[in-house]
């Protein structure tokens, strides 16, 4: 049996990230692969496709959180809101690189740590004594603040920006992009061998068209 590689785009400021992360061996379950976590600035994306993140618009805000936690509910994953959202979560995403090998990505354990401090428990994600106990637990091989921990982000995230990523969570294999929690079930379709994925749809229907812009 053939194992497929996954590369799994995210920031764990994303409360879609860490239900994708939570559903993603169910769903995948029976497919042999593997998984790159590749932790990704959320905010780079924004600021280079220019978009706001769902919690810059209020109605769209209240939405998300309502949303999350009825997905998180019906598939018995433990969820809170931290104390503080959006947060900045640059020391989240250095310590994951910071725990990865050189020249690496880290691994589902210390992702699954970081991602459970942030949506578990309801409490401030930055606060420095729980940072410093996480930091303690994950025993990063080299400084978060260093210099070139700063870089592998920048790196990472013009790396995304650089397929195509446009938000997170995204899933690439084979040169496709699966972008959201909602496309789980397309990713696993694709892995599974579904024959839609053999038509023309998938570049036909990704295709650009010609259409009414809106004004500046």
């Amino acid at each position: 049996m053939t194992i497929k590689h996954l590369d799994f785009w995210f920031d764990p400021v994303s409360p879609f990230a860490y239900l994708a992360f939570e559903r993603l061996p169910q769903v995948l379950e029976g497919v042999s692969f593997d998984v790159s976590y590749r932790p990704i600035l959320f905010a780079g994306l924004l600021k280079h496709w220019g978009q706001k993140g769902p919690a810059e618009i209020e109605p769209k805000r209240a939405w998300t959180f309502r949303h999350v936690h009825w997905i998180a509910a019906q598939h018995g994953i433990e969820m809170a809101t931290p104390a503080q959202h959006p947060f900045n979560p640059l020391g989240q995403l250095r310590l994951l690189l910071a725990c990865a090998p050189a020249g690496g990505t880290p691994n589902r354990r210390a992702c699954e740590a970081v991602l459970r401090h942030i949506w578990q428990g309801g409490l401030d994600a930055n606060d420095a004594v729980r940072m410093a106990a996480l930091t303690r637990e994950l025993a990063p091989r080299i400084a978060p603040a260093d210099a070139a921990i700063k870089q592998a982000l920048k790196d990472s995230t013009a790396a995304a920006l650089a397929l195509g990523v446009f938000g997170v969570p995204t899933f690439e294999v084979e040169g496709r992009l699966f972008w959201g929690l909602d496309s789980l079930e397309m990713l696993a379709g694709f892995l599974r061998g579904d024959p839609w994925f053999d038509g023309s749809t998938w570049e036909t229907e990704g295709a650009a068209r010609l259409g009414v812009r809106r004004g500046a």
